[in-house]
């Protein structure tokens, strides 16, 4: 089992190459235009400023792996490529359910490995969107913890 901490402001540049590297391994569906895209909206909206952030981190102080809740939504889980598989991911879904009180999850329909994920964790589909929050051609999956109606 891994600690949570708390994100500073000296981790942000770390979230974004962890955002970057998890994207790149995870997301063959979005080209390199479309993740520079991204990577400015991202910059833009300050997303990694949001004090919901909370991440695990690994023996040199790195964040290796971070998620943020908002309300009852998981809005986002990145694990750095190094991180996936050692079970950073799990404390991450467990502490977003029982500390944060997370009951929904959206996900990339096309990432199939995030959304057996989040299915091994309890959630189930209950409903599909043809485009991402940005308009964008990437089906998104709205998911909802089991028995959370």
């Amino acid at each position: 089992m891994y600690n949570i901490d708390t994100i500073q402001s000296f981790d942000i540049p770390r979230l974004m190459v962890v955002w970057e590297a998890s994207v790149r391994a995870t997301h063959d569906f979005v080209n390199e235009h479309q993740i520079m895209v991204l990577k400015n909206l991202i910059e833009q909206h300050q997303l990694f400023e949001n004090p919901n952030i909370f991440c695990v981190r690994n023996k040199n102080f790195e964040v290796d792996g971070f998620a943020a809740v908002t309300g009852n939504s998981l809005d986002m889980l990145f694990l750095h490529p190094s991180a996936i598989g050692k079970g950073i991911g799990k404390t991450l879904i467990q502490y977003a359910i029982n500390f944060k009180g997370a009951t929904r999850v959206d996900v990339n329909e096309q990432n199939e490995h995030a959304t057996g994920f989040y299915k091994h964790f309890g959630f189930e589909v209950i409903c599909r969107s043809t485009t991402d929050d940005y308009g964008q051609p990437f089906p998104i999956l709205h998911m909802q913890l089991k028995n959370n109606g």
